[in-house]
Parts: structure tokens; sequence; C-alpha cells
């Protein structure tokens, strides 16, 4: 099964028009899988990080923010479909704010973090083929936001999915695309040197990388990283939040006892029986934003030096062949975290950020939230939270709100106010009339087989 599966995928890829270094990545990974590598990290194998340095009380020259902003361009990760809430086309296309797409508040950012600076600060794109004209599309209506010879975007790598019954190639004759997968956002790595994108940005005098998920509108170019980053000559930075109770299941920054090495450690990667170590947030305290710096000129050293393989820790990820269809074949999935890359630098560190660097939009619950007035948006495409405390805990029945379109038929007139909310929860089918109000703890239900509409002016209080 072995050496036949892998030569099969290899020409597969191959005729695909993959690069050489994606192919030899995908070698590695499967090799490993071959093995029996399932790339878990023990708990007996690890320690937690002592006391981590705070973004306010970095140790940074003020004089040295715009030198370093200067050096740094802005990578969004942007391969991700709306899927999940029943939408087809890139998730950064979703009206979030005002009437405003993730993509056009990253654009505002970044053109007004230029102007505040002055500095050139190219937004660069990791698309997929799924999502790479329509992003483009949005973006292409800012004027001045690409940069003299660099790309707008690049494309991530895609590779293919592994029968999991002998690790050949699988085939998917409704859908063909189904075949394929992503290699996980560690691909960032293989696609950056594949597409020449990691030369054109060192040519072109950019030293620092700032990388982060497009769905994160709370992860904008922060000057003083980027100058924490030059001064101390740190390779790899990445951004981290205390953990609460709802974070219990984020991957977690952690020391390996045999190297002293910062490692991460995500929900993937743990053993059955360190469930409860992972999820114990007084003993590991942090967790991983998926807002990182890199250092341009020694990742490509690192790429260089080892062929283009960094040996991220493999993640393993086993579904069907078409995650629609439970009865499809079975198959694996071969993937990496880019955050894992955090052990593969020597020298790599931490800092804790606040909660407004991290606003993911995952669900229609975290939708509703940044669309009501817990947040507002200022021309320069940044948030503000206007609610006291933590934000409110919003969960609505994935029954009738889980699709972005019920979601929206439910909140004809936008979302209730929930600046004074500390909870909403909604079970069953439940509309919203115009100008609700929403204060403390409170739970909305509907009978059973009927639609509760809550009338205009409403307030609701728990």
């Amino acid at each position: 099964m072995g050496e036949v599966g892998l030569r099969q995928a290899q020409e597969k890829m191959r005729a695909a028009g993959a690069a050489e270094v994606a192919i030899r990545v995908f070698t590695h990974y499967y090799r490993l899988l071959e093995s029996g590598q399932q790339g878990k990290i023990r708990e007996e194998d690890i320690e937690p990080v002592g006391e981590l340095p705070h973004l306010d009380h970095l140790d940074t020259d003020p004089d040295a923010l715009r030198s370093a902003l200067a050096e740094t361009v802005v990578i969004k990760l942007n391969g991700g479909l709306g899927t999940s809430m029943g939408v087809t086309g890139p998730k950064s296309a979703l009206p979030v704010k005002d009437g405003l797409s993730f993509l056009d508040i990253i654009a505002r950012q970044i053109l007004s973090t230029r102007r505040k600076y002055d500095v050139p600060l190219p937004l660069v794109l990791m698309n997929s083929f799924r999502t790479k004209t329509e992003s483009l599309q949005i973006l292409d209506e800012y004027d001045g936001l690409r940069v003299d010879g660099l790309p707008l975007d690049f494309q991530q790598n895609m590779e293919p999915k592994l029968l999991a019954d002998d690790l050949t190639p699988a085939e998917w004759e409704p859908d063909p695309e189904l075949a394929w997968c992503p290699p996980g956002h560690g691909d960032l790595f293989t696609a950056l040197v594949a597409s020449g994108t990691l030369d054109a940005l060192r040519e072109h005098g950019f030293r620092h990388a700032f990388i982060s998920n497009a769905d994160n509108l709370g992860a904008t170019p922060d000057p003083r990283i980027a100058a924490w980053m030059a001064e101390h000559d740190v390779p790899f930075g990445m951004e981290v939040c205390r953990r609460t109770r709802s974070d219990r299941k984020g991957g977690h920054v952690a020391v390996r006892k045999s190297d002293g090495r910062l490692i991460l450690r995500d929900s993937a990667q743990v053993a059955d029986e360190d469930t409860q170590y992972f999820q114990d947030i007084t003993r590991h305290r942090t967790f991983n934003t998926n807002n990182l710096w890199i250092d341009l000129d020694r990742l490509a050293d690192l790429m260089a030096g080892h062929d283009g393989i960094l040996g991220l820790p493999i993640i393993v990820n086993r579904k069907t062949v078409d995650p629609a269809d439970p009865s499809s074949p079975k198959v694996i999935q071969l993937e990496t975290g880019m955050g894992t890359a955090i052990e593969t630098f020597d020298g790599s560190q931490a800092v804790v950020v606040d909660r407004s660097r991290f606003k993911p939009v995952k669900t229609t619950n975290d939708l509703l939230v940044l669309r009501s007035d817990v947040y507002e948006l200022d021309e320069a495409g940044d948030l503000t939270t206007t609610h006291e405390g933590d934000e409110p805990y919003v969960d609505l029945d994935s029954e009738y709100f889980k699709i972005l379109a019920d979601f929206e038929a439910r909140f004809p007139a936008g979302p209730p106010s929930l600046v004074r909310a500390d909870r909403l929860e909604v079970r069953g089918d439940v509309a919203f009339g115009k100008d609700v109000v929403v204060v403390g703890d409170v739970e909305v239900t509907a009978p059973a087989g009927e639609r509760r509409v809550i009338p205009d002016g409403t307030e609701l209080r728990g």
C-alpha cells in the first residue's frame, strides 16, 4: 500500500501542476503517517509556560514604530468558505458590520495605518482557488491598495485526500474537487516559497510579516509588536490570550521538556487520557490567537536549509471524502497548523494581548454580536466595544439560525441591542422585530412547531 499510494499521490499532484516543494512536503507527511505517527503531544513531555510579556509592557523605542512598520507586510489567511453558514463564496466576503465585508474592513484598516504612519504596508491574501476571484474583486474597489511589484495574493497548495483503508488517493466522481484538500494553514510557509511571494517581499525590503485569519477583525498591525520584533531580533512571535472556560478547547502554548522550546498543542494533538490537562485553564493559561509575526529572512533560511520542509507536527484529520455525505468513503487529510512553527525557530517568543485583538467569527452567534451595538466601527476600520466587561454570550438555536439566510430572515430589521446584555439564548423558531433591546441574562423560547415574533420596541430583561 505505502509506496504505491505515495507514488500515485505524487503523480496526481504533478499532473495538477503542484509545485515540487509542495510535493516534497506532502511526501514527508505521507511517510510520517505510514510510520504510525499521529502527532500526539503527551502531557508528561511538556510543562506550562511561565509569565509571558504583555503587549502593553513591551520594551520598545517609540521612535522605532514607524521604521519597523515600514518593513512589515500583512498576510491574511483567506482560503475559507462560508459553507458552515450555508454560503458558497469566500467567508471574508460576508457582510459583517454596517454592510461591509471582512475584506472591506481589512482594506480600510490597511489604508488607514498607511496614512497614519506613512508606510507602504502591503496587504497579501493567501487564497484558495475557490476564494481568489471574488476576494480580489472586492479589494480592487480600493484605489492604491496594491503595492507596485508585489502580488495582492498567492494561492495555497492542494493535496489529495487519502483513502483511510489503503492510503491511495481518493477519487469522487460526483464532484472531483472533493478528492482534494488544503494541507491546513501550515501550508502558508510552503505556499510563500512555491509562489515566489517570499522572495518578492524580501527583494522589496520587507523583513517581517504579520499573519492572521481574515475573519479576525481585531488582528490589526500593531507597530509596537513590529518594533519589538526588530529591536530584540525575534524570529517568530505568537500573540496569545488568557484562556477562559470558553477557550478550553483552543490550542495552548507550553514548554517542551526535552529542549525547553515553546510549542503549540492543538486539540487534535491531545491524547484522550490528557484531555483533562489540556482543558485545565489554570494549568495552561494562554491560547493561540493565530496572530503571528515572522522574520522573513529567518524563514527563508529555514526553508532553504531544510529543502522546503519545516517539519511541523503532523495533524491527521479523518473525514469522509464528501463531508456532507457520511456514507461516502472514509479519508485522511494530512494537515499542519501554522502556529506549530513556533517550535522550529530558535528564540521564538509569545506575547500576551487583550481580547480586543481576537474577534473571530466562526458562527452566526459571533456574527450577531459583531453586527450589534456591542461594537462600533470607525472610518479607519477599527472596532471598539461599547460593552462593559466581557462581550455578551449568545447561543442561537442552530436549527433555525445556523444558515445565514435563515439567520437574517429572523432579524429582518437588524440585530437587537446587546450593549446591556450578559447572555442571550434562543430556543426554537424566534423572529425579532425592530429596536428590540436585551438586558441582562435572557432566554427566549418558541413553542414547538410555531414561530414566535418579538414585537418592535420590546425590552427583554432577565
